[in-house]
């Protein structure tokens, strides 16, 4: 786990070093909220009550506008002086944060923290959160409408899936990649949870969500389908570079060219978006059968 860890805070510092250099845009702001969580923070901008968030985690990276405000930190590893920098006023966070002394020291410093109660983890829990966030941020007409949307997509989606006959075995990399080790969507992660809503399946077993992975793992599942997040993809710069990783070559979806680019934050916590985003995993993992 420590070594996960390691390697996503590597990737996001590879891949955001340039948040780290926004300035304090509300500076005039009594309330002054940091939010540690990319799932709240996507509901808060859905919601339109961005007003008083002063600063996020180095993970939340959906909407595109939230990259412009400052960071204080990867959500695991969080720094005293990060946080105390943007003089919050309130410390909304997930519980999936540490290490677990900043927290502490944020208690002892009287800094108001706000947990919500509602896990987002499946459909039903996560218009809970909705709603929850909708009453906190006095938004409850936005959120009812949020939830009315992501219902009619999920509507919409599980209309469809009575149109494919297969379902593709697909495997996600969150790309990590040292010594030919990737870290993987298990099949116990909320993205293996979408793919099942989209009409596929995900082969990795797995004691946790994400697991680094060795190639010949990779190799063994053969999957007909290959996500790979924005992180991977972007840096490898084309498809035929990614046709050819180690355990990847010689998969049905390389020799088929079905290797494509998701957005991390798409496939790692349900939301608002999250009947729309199985629509197009549902469109990339049938292609074949679309293309018939």
């Amino acid at each position: 786990m420590k070594n996960t860890l390691l390697i996503l805070v590597s990737l996001l510092l590879l891949t955001s070093c340039g948040r780290f250099a926004n300035k304090d845009q509300k500076t005039e702001n009594e309330e002054r909220i940091v939010c540690i969580a990319k799932q709240y923070n996507e509901i808060i901008y859905a919601l339109h009550a961005e007003q008083n968030l002063v600063a996020v985690d180095l993970s939340s990276t959906y909407p595109p506008e939230i990259k412009d405000l400052p960071t204080v930190g990867y959500h695991r590893a969080l720094s005293t002086e990060g946080i105390l920098s943007m003089k919050p006023t309130l410390i909304i966070h997930d519980n999936n944060v540490g290490p677990e002394h900043v927290m502490t020291q944020m208690e002892e410093l009287k800094i108001p923290m706000h947990v919500f109660e509602s896990k987002g983890n499946d459909i039903e829990s996560a218009k809970a959160l909705v709603t929850e966030m909708g009453k906190y941020f006095d938004r409850t007409k936005e959120a009812d409408s949020l939830n009315a949307r992501l219902d009619a997509d999920m509507k919409t989606a599980i209309e469809s899936q009575s149109k494919y006959t297969t379902t593709p075995r697909v495997v996600i990399i969150h790309y990590g990649r040292a010594n030919n080790v990737y870290l993987t969507l298990t099949e116990h992660s909320t993205g293996a949870d979408m793919i099942r809503l989209a009409g596929g399946m995900v082969p990795i077993n797995g004691e946790r969500g994400m697991m680094q992975l060795s190639a010949e793992v990779i190799a063994a599942s053969n999957p007909d389908v290959i996500l790979l997040t924005d992180f991977g993809y972007d840096r490898l710069g084309s498809p035929e570079e990614i046709k050819q990783l180690p355990g990847v070559a010689g998969t049905k979806a390389a020799l088929n060219n079905r290797i494509y680019r998701v957005e991390e934050h798409d496939m790692v916590y349900l939301g608002p978006r999250t009947g729309e985003i199985i629509l197009r995993l549902q469109e990339l993992i049938h292609r074949d059968e679309q293309a018939q």
